[in-house]
């Protein structure tokens, strides 16, 4: 049974303690993820059961976010130490206990959270927060599709999918991201 008491870090998968959270606009279309009120860590082999029951877009979401986490400057980010290849990371790490990453499907609360990362997925939702003033947050844009404040260390950027977020759009975030640290 999952958890159901609120957090004030957020509600989604992963780990409580994050300092890497990506926000995004939909839910896993499962019965155990429907009312979840904090973020939970996800067991190893429930990032496949989601995407056998979801299907290949969560599957997408799940590899994008291993990919680019694999993809960070290793000097500002230690994610790829604990893994040969980002299909091992998200299989062994990514959203489960420790990991200090998150999915989250709540709106960004910046703080206290100020050491942590906010990844937000899609500019359509990222207006619609903005616009709702479910994030405070002050962005530039810095092209079509990304956006960044640095302060809050905020980061738009194009959905989690292949075609929205290739690889070389993944590398470029990489190196925003990285930025962040400086």
């Amino acid at each position: 049974m999952r958890s159901k008491t609120t957090s004030d870090k957020g509600i989604g998968l992963g780990d409580n303690n994050m300092n890497f959270s990506v926000y995004i606009a939909n839910t896993p279309n499962m019965a155990e993820y429907k009312n979840i009120q904090s973020t939970m860590p996800l067991n190893k082999g429930e990032i496949d059961a989601i995407g056998q029951a979801c299907g290949n877009g969560w599957r997408k979401v799940f590899n994008v976010y291993a990919k680019l986490l694999y993809a960070l400057d290793s000097q500002h980010f230690s994610y790829r130490s604990n893994a040969s290849s980002w299909q091992e990371y998200r299989d062994d790490y990514l959203l489960q206990a420790n990991s200090h990453t998150a999915l989250l499907f709540s709106p960004p609360f910046l703080f206290p959270l100020k050491n942590t990362v906010h990844i937000i997925c899609g500019k359509t939702y990222a207006k619609s927060l903005l616009n709702s003033g479910k994030l405070k947050a002050r962005l530039t844009w810095l092209d079509d599709e990304f956006a960044l404040d640095k302060g809050n260390k905020v980061v738009v950027c194009p959905y989690f999918d292949y075609r929205q977020l290739s690889n070389i759009k993944i590398e470029r975030l990489a190196v925003i991201l990285s930025t962040l640290k400086e």
